[in-house]
């Protein structure tokens, strides 16, 4: 490749505008600052006022704790509900709640009998203090039109429940 006359002219002529553009842009910037520094300065706002941390005495350190799942009863010393495993069953157990169904109540004394009827046909007579259902449901009352009963379930959590669950009369 040869350079010639021109080639360096227009070399020179490019290295000067180039040099040329990057000493003049100054003066704005200088004026700027200028006028920058002769304004007045303004005030700084004066920090937010911290306020002291008020400590707290946890007080519940007898009670059962929040993080312990309520059915487990074990916490505080006290027995939790466990179904009878020396209880011998008895006939109506071995039949789910909602197959059963009331069919009538008498009175003998003062004391109130309910009529209950498996899904088999049979008619049973029950009183307070009798199971039935699955879920080992003890009868607590019967009334005219309803045998009342709490049933021991399962929590989920490896302990157990009481639940209220009812027969009513059918019609």
């Amino acid at each position: 490749m040869r350079i010639t006359g021109k080639t360096l002219v227009v070399c020179a002529v490019i290295a000067g505008v180039g040099a040329g553009g990057c000493s003049g842009g100054q003066s704005d910037l200088q004026k700027w600052i200028a006028d920058t520094k002769k304004k007045p300065g303004g005030r700084i706002q004066a920090l937010p006022e911290v306020k002291p941390y008020e400590t707290y005495v946890y007080s519940a350190v007898k009670l059962r704790s929040p993080f312990q799942p309520q059915g487990a009863g074990g916490a505080n010393g006290q027995a939790s509900t466990r179904p009878s495993s020396r209880r011998n069953r008895e006939f109506l157990e071995g039949f789910s709640l909602d197959t059963l169904k009331m069919v009538g109540t008498f009175k003998v004394g003062s004391n109130f009998y309910g009529l209950v009827q498996s899904k088999d046909g049979l008619v049973h007579k029950v009183q307070p203090g009798n199971y039935l259902g699955q879920n080992d449901g003890k009868v607590t009352d019967i009334s005219g039109g309803k045998i009342s009963l709490v049933e021991i379930i399962p929590d989920g959590l490896g302990g157990y429940i009481e639940r209220p669950a009812s027969l009513a009369l059918s019609d």
